[in-house]
């Protein structure tokens, strides 16, 4: 049997990556990616930037894409390979894979079948903004991505303020841009002018940490751009 490695990937600052990353994905048969071209794009940059790390008989990865949209009918293509002890290295566009991202029934369906699966850890936005933002990391709760439809949001930001009355934590949401304004919103309406920390573009030369109310952040991220980690906690 070979090994499926989950391997975490810069979420921008292509420094971030780790010896052990470049190690595994150059040692790797193939690398199921959800986006082949940024996939390739990353691994060229690897081996211009850090030769010296570089297996001694380095690779060069067949690409498989593993989108949403790719992910079930690629999976028992990858679980012949794996079992014909070729070795797997998954990642996702950037980050720590599974982690809203595709990738958890292929890991799934690996461990059924007896394969290995190890974790190369490595960056992460969601830990990464919590250790930045100010707010307690004792306890948090990571929620992903806010639903799609009003309904559904509007319904999980109640039930945050119900199960609040039992557990003190920090929440943690994904936010693309072109939703930021009706999910602030949203969590205003339901929420109330809370406090809240917003993360943007991560390790990257526009990062940016801001903290405010659920108004002031309306004002000032009238037009959003990148991508955004929203923090806050709720008083009991």
């Amino acid at each position: 049997m070979g090994t499926l490695s989950i391997v975490s990937t810069p979420i921008g600052n292509l420094d971030d990556i780790t010896i052990r990353a470049i190690k595994t994905l150059f040692s790797a048969d193939f690398v199921a990616c959800e986006d082949t071209r940024r996939t390739g794009f990353l691994l060229q940059e690897l081996r211009k930037r850090f030769p010296s790390v570089l297996p001694i008989t380095p690779k060069s990865p067949q690409l498989i894409r593993l989108d949403d949209h790719a992910e079930l009918s690629q999976i028992p293509v990858l679980i012949d390979k794996l079992q014909q002890n070729l070795s797997v290295a998954l990642v996702s566009d950037a980050g720590t894979p599974l982690i809203s991202d595709p990738g958890y029934r292929l890991v799934s369906e690996a461990l059924k079948r007896g394969i290995a699966v190890v974790s190369i850890p490595g960056p992460s936005a969601a830990v990464a903004a919590l250790s930045i933002s100010g707010l307690s990391a004792n306890q948090f709760l990571f929620l992903g991505y806010p639903p799609e439809k009003i309904s559904h949001r509007t319904k999980l930001f109640k039930n945050l303020l119900d199960m609040n009355r039992f557990l003190l934590s920090t929440y943690i949401l994904y936010c693309a841009p072109h939703k930021l304004q009706q999910t602030l919103d949203d969590m205003r309406q339901v929420l109330g002018d809370t406090e809240i920390v917003i993360v943007r573009e991560l390790t990257k030369i526009h990062e940016e940490v801001w903290r405010g109310t659920l108004s002031e952040a309306l004002k000032h991220f009238s037009n959003p751009q990148g991508e955004f980690v929203l923090l806050f906690h709720l008083a009991k």
